[in-house]
This record gives structure tokens, sequence and C-alpha cells, in this order.
């Protein structure tokens, strides 16, 4: 992957928008304030390429970014924040959903955990959703910089149980230091190589 040439392509409101299936892309979904946003510009080597924002519920469409000749990444709106208006969740969760499922050129979602919280219900259900739909998966705990070695693996394995993972179905990312991102790249570029568009 091409991190030397990224540009934001467009946020996308409804299916009408979406551009055409001329590059693999790949997803990036998570609770609001997950740290999805940071760790996107961790990943792409930039520190603000894709908007931070203190305020869960910022994302509200599905916004594009070309990396390169090689993939699109698209930034998910966060799930799971309750004042967001019904209504507002509701869209989403269409939008999301018909994204999800007819995309052919859906390469891979990234769902991005917090490693410091127990196995939450959203998350579980989400992955439970993907494998039922036979999209491909790979789930991230982030924030490891802020849990100490012991709890590290202890909430990791917590997280894998809760969720019924296997080891390699997820990695270990930190979007303060950057570990773990050769190993997200390495993980991506592997979904990537997995047969044609």
């Amino acid at each position: 992957m091409d991190f030397s040439d990224i540009e934001f392509l467009l946020s996308v409101h409804n299916l009408k928008q979406l551009p055409e299936e001329d590059f693999p892309e790949i997803a990036f979904a998570g609770r609001s304030n997950v740290g999805k946003s940071s760790l996107l510009n961790t990943l792409l080597a930039r520190k603000k390429m894709v908007k931070i924002s203190a305020r869960p519920g910022k994302t509200q469409g599905l916004n594009f970014f070309q990396i390169g000749d090689d993939v699109r990444f698209v930034d998910l709106p966060g799930y799971g924040y309750a004042k967001v208006p019904q209504g507002m969740q509701n869209a989403w969760q269409a939008l999301i959903t018909s994204y999800l499922e007819e995309r052919k050129c859906l390469k891979c979602v990234v769902v991005i955990v917090d490693i410091r919280h127990e196995p939450k219900l959203l998350d579980s259900q989400l992955i439970d959703w993907l494998r039922d739909q036979k999209i491909p998966f790979l789930v991230v705990y982030t924030k490891i910089d802020k849990v100490s070695g012991s709890a590290l693996g202890k909430n990791a394995r917590q997280l894998d149980i809760g969720h019924h993972l296997q080891e390699n179905q997820r990695v270990l990312f930190s979007a303060l230091n950057g570990r773990g991102r050769d190993k997200l790249i390495e993980a991506l570029t592997t979904f990537l190589d997995k047969g044609p568009l």
C-alpha cells in the first residue's frame, strides 16, 4: 500500500453517491470514540488526514480515502452513541448495512475495539453479523499503550473469548506510539491479495 499518495475522496450519505467499484475497499468500523480516527491517521502516517473529534457521532457519512492506486479506505460512522438522534442512528445503520451487504469490492471490515473494556454487546453483534454474512473482517484491539503488560494479555484473552476470536483474527495496536502498525498493514495486504474484485 502506497501511503505517500493519499487523498480524501468524498463523503457518502446515500447509496447513489457511492463511487464506482474500480478499487478494492477496506472499511473501518467501531463504537463512537473508540479511537477510529486516531488509528486511521497512525496507519496512514498522517496527523490530521482523518478529523478527530472529542464529540462522539462526528462522522456522519461513509468517508472515502484514496490510497495511491492500490485501495480505498472507508471510514464508517461510529455506532452505539446514545446522544445522536434515533432517526439519525437508524439512517446510519441502514446506509452502513446496505454498503456492507452490497459492495462487491469490499475486501475487509476492520472492527476497532478498545482493549481497556470488557466485551461489548454491539461489538459482538457486528462481528457475529459479519460472520453470518461471510464478510471478511479483522479485529483491532486499540489503546494498548493505556494498559500494563500483564493486563494487556489478560484483556486480550478476555476479548478473544467474548468475541469468539482466534489470535490470528486480531491485531494489538496503539495510535500513540504506532505499535502494531506494521502488523496491521501486513494483515490488510493479505486481504487485498485474496483474488480479484
